[in-house]
């Protein structure tokens, strides 16, 4: 990955990437797609399509890849993604590591058409299934707490979605183990992350993320999309010593908490600032 010096503007705000986007439009930049009312959040995903498990594959090069993702988005964002990470410096964000894998993943590639141009807002945006994909400030928060721990060799995220942070974390692990439980999800991640040049070293399971994946651990960190009353020790016990567990914890009132394993049987935490995830479900979805 090409490395890409960041400058801080303090006086950048979200209107300004409004601004930038509407600019973008008016040059023919940013195609308007036409939005279904009946239902815009989701993807058709057909019944025929293999899935893939393991690590995924692509036939796709590199080149293919940005091909596919400018003539289906119609977004040319890497303006978009440099206003998004100058934001996220306001917001507090200083992890390098983590600003340029923000900076490197094309947000617009994970989320409906319909939603391309809101795609570098500082929000949460529906992908399906009820589900969302996290807020940038949130994912960069996660990474960069992660980043802060062991080392950067092995990852496990819980609660993949739509892909857009496995490929964040992607940029800066050597190895990436993610999961999802509701199928069409899983499905939906596939498809988006085998369009990436950096799949050999991303391993998407289909399951219950509240096991983990005991078989490939340690993991050097271990980052959760849902939020939990608790987290299970079965997850702790898959860190390394000196490992990061980051995930919103809580019901009503949401927490994200940092677990750090000191010892072989010690754990520290760590509240941090409130949040708002969905909840972390037991089980699979079909």
């Amino acid at each position: 990955m090409t490395k890409k010096s960041l400058t801080f503007r303090p006086h950048l705000r979200d209107g300004q990437i409004k601004r930038e986007a509407a600019k973008l439009e008016g040059m023919g930049m940013i195609r308007k797609p036409v939005v279904s009312a009946a239902n815009s959040n989701t993807r058709i995903l057909s019944a025929n399509r293999p899935l893939i498990d393991g690590s995924l594959k692509s036939s796709r090069s590199p080149t293919q890849s940005s091909c596919r993702i400018s003539v289906n988005i119609g977004l040319n964002s890497t303006r978009m993604r440099e206003l998004m990470v100058e934001r996220l410096q306001q917001q507090g964000i200083s992890n390098q590591a983590a600003l340029e894998a923000m900076l490197a993943v094309p947000r617009h590639a994970f989320v409906d058409q319909g939603l391309a141009s809101r795609a570098y807002d500082d929000a949460a945006l529906p992908i399906g299934f009820k589900q969302t994909i996290s807020q940038p400030y949130i994912v960069a928060r996660m990474v960069s707490l992660a980043l802060e721990g062991a080392s950067n060799q092995r990852v496990l995220e819980i609660g993949a979605g739509c892909g857009y942070q496995t490929a964040v974390l992607a940029e800066v692990y050597q190895q990436v183990f993610a999961i999802e439980r509701i199928r069409g999800l899983y499905e939906l991640g596939s498809e988006n992350l085998a369009h990436l040049p950096y799949t050999s070293h991303i391993h998407l399971k289909y399951g219950d993320g509240l096991k983990g994946l005991p078989q490939y651990a340690p993991f050097d960190a271990i980052v959760i999309a849902a939020a939990g009353l608790e987290i299970p020790q079965t997850l702790l016990d898959q860190l390394v010593i000196g490992g990061r567990l980051i995930a919103p914890v809580g019901d009503a009132r949401q927490y994200l908490v940092m677990f750090e394993r000191v010892g072989q049987q010690r754990w520290e935490r760590h509240e941090l600032e409130e949040t708002r995830f969905v909840p972390l479900l037991p089980g699979i979805q079909s």
